[in-house]
């Protein structure tokens, strides 16, 4: 349950983007002014019983 509680938000932010909605290539040739953020975030779960 704990790891639904982290996991949530996090897949959350995800999917919404953290600079604004993914661009078409080519339409905005200029990087806009200010920080920009891009990454990818990876979390599994393994274990044995």
């Amino acid at each position: 349950m704990r790891i639904l509680v982290f996991a949530f938000p996090l897949a959350l932010l995800a999917a919404c983007g953290v600079d604004g909605p993914p661009q078409p290539p080519g339409q905005n040739d200029t990087p806009p002014a200010g920080v920009s953020l891009s990454g990818e975030v990876t979390l599994g779960v393994g274990g044995n019983l």
